[in-house]
């Protein structure tokens, strides 16, 4: 029952197969099996289980609330859930209880979504690894499965072999791509500011599902960059992420960068005919470092529309090049102004030192903050410098335009949807991706994922196949602004096509005593 779709489970819990309550345990044992791969910073049990109760009520009364009722759900730490603590992984909230709902978590919540608990991401969504956070990295469920340990663990199978293998999930919001992966939840929420839905979901095998900017309010999202981040979906099929979709889009008052428009939930049509489709293939994202493997796997799927019917064109987005350069100054300048609320006054950490208010402060902010975040913020600080100004942060937001309107151009003459690999290679061991450094490795890997946020546009990946280790690789279909019905609908097609394996996920008892962080919670 915890590998069926969203759609699936909500016509057993309809015909009595299963209840709420058995499911809601069924996750939360899966939980606890499974806390070596850290997913999870909170365990809210006690609260999932009693709005499992109130679901199995309202399913005795023959009256859900929806597909969603009584389905397990997780979400990332850095979305506010009244009466549990969210942390964003650091310890600058490390405690801190937020008094009320992010939109998203009391949407899914009127549609008696079960919240099972908040999961692990790098220190306020800054990285590429899910390794930042004060709580521990996050391990890839696919570490564990028999694909991955047939391929790439040695024959010996020992203890210390599989603690030195294991690789990352990927970030930030690898915690929520960990526990869809590994069947402790159906669908969980992350956050896009350049790529940290889709990367993770690449890595771990999932649907990752970054929204245009603007579908979903942000309200309640403990904000990063306000002018990229988006909620994002992470699910096991193309057609849970629609569901999950038309439950969270729309416009929000609390929110005014979101749509003014009503939002209609869609069901997906099962294409048949691609031939009227044109499918764009951007040049300039075959990129350096982009492994042989998933360049192979691109240009498959590529010949895949091709011999379907549809019309598969090389386009060019010449301005891509500078991107990452624009991005990292856009980033660190919102970063740098959104940090500022972290003072140590009114909610997280305060430090001892009472010398003097700016003392005070400056200690909160050393203490409270990591290396990254703390960098990030000196960055953001020197180009918004009034004598840097003009030529750091103008500049970018000029950039930031002519990206967006590369996009726009190619929309424009034909192409319906641009397909895309998303990430470079699939995941390395955590031993090798902590050699460099956070700003290196987000830098190469948000490389072909962030051009979507700074345009605000909606993409998708697609779990494809693995690698010769035995290790997810995903690609990424790109759509035009609000026109997540198609995208999703070429997705879906697609992941027909393909039929990703299922992870073969071996739980033992992975004691390893190195992360016993994970909490409980329940809503005061």
């Amino acid at each position: 029952m915890l590998r069926a779709s969203l759609r699936e489970v909500s016509a057993a819990l309809k015909e009595g197969r299963v209840t709420p309550t058995e499911l809601c345990q069924k996750c939360l044992s899966l939980i606890k099996s499974t806390k070596f791969l850290n997913a999870y910073i909170t365990v809210a049990e006690e609260t999932a289980l009693k709005q499992a109760e109130e679901s199995e009520k309202r399913y005795g009364r023959g009256q859900p609330l929806g597909v969603l009722d009584g389905i397990p759900v997780a979400v990332k730490d850095n979305f506010n859930a009244a009466g549990i603590e969210t942390t964003c992984a650091s310890k600058m909230l490390k405690g801190y209880i937020s008094p009320y709902n992010a939109t998203v978590v009391q949407k899914l919540l009127d549609q008696g979504a079960v919240l099972l608990g908040k999961t692990n991401l790098d220190e306020f969504a800054m990285g590429s690894g899910s390794t930042d956070g004060i709580f521990g990295p996050v391990r890839n469920p696919w570490s564990y499965s028999r694909q991955y340990k047939e391929k790439s663990v040695p024959k010996s199978h020992s203890q210390e072999d599989e603690e030195s293998n294991w690789v990352i999930t990927g970030g930030s919001s690898g915690g929520s791509a960990a526990a869809v992966s590994s069947f402790t939840c159906f669908a969980a929420l992350g956050s896009d500011t350049g790529g940290s839905t889709r990367n993770p979901a690449a890595h771990c095998g999932v649907v990752g599902l970054k929204p245009t900017y603007g579908l979903i309010s942000r309200h309640g999202l403990i904000p990063l960059v306000n002018s990229m981040d988006v909620p994002g979906i992470l699910t096991r099929c193309v057609d849970d992420a629609a569901v999950v979709l038309g439950t969270l889009a729309g416009h929000d008052p609390k929110d005014s960068t979101t749509i003014q428009d009503n939002f209609k939930p869609f069901d997906l049509p099962n294409l048949t005919d691609v031939s009227k489709l044109s499918i764009g293939i951007p040049k300039e994202y075959h990129a350096p470092g982009l492994s042989s493997e998933i360049l192979s796997l691109w240009s498959k799927a590529a010949d895949l529309f091709k011999n379907a019917g549809a019309k598969v064109i090389e386009v060019s987005l010449p301005h891509t090049r500078y991107s990452i350069v624009c991005y990292h100054v856009l980033c660190t300048a919102e970063v740098a102004s959104n940090m500022a609320r972290f003072d140590g006054l009114e909610y997280g950490h305060r430090s001892d030192m009472n010398k003097s208010t700016e003392s005070m402060y400056a200690a909160t902010r050393r203490e409270g903050f990591n290396d990254v975040v703390r960098g990030r913020i000196l960055s953001g600080n020197y180009f918004l410098l009034k004598q840097n100004y003009e030529n750091y942060f103008i500049k970018a937001q000029k950039v930031r335009r002519l990206i967006a309107n590369d996009f726009v151009k190619v929309f424009g003459s034909g192409v319906d949807i641009l397909l895309t690999p998303t990430t470079l290679s699939d995941a390395v061991p955590y031993m090798e991706f902590i050699k460099e450094d956070n700003r290196t490795r987000s830098a190469q890997d948000d490389i072909l994922t962030q051009a979507a946020n700074m345009a605000g546009l909606p993409a998708i990946n697609v779990p494809t196949g693995l690698s010769e280790r035995g290790l997810p690789v995903g690609l990424q279909f790109i759509g035009q602004s609000f026109q997540e019905k198609q995208l999703l609908t070429v997705a879906k097609w697609f992941e027909k096509q393909v039929k990703f394996p299922m992870i073969q996920l071996e739980v033992k008892r992975h004691d390893h005593g190195a992360f016993q962080h994970q909490k409980s919670a329940s809503f005061s």
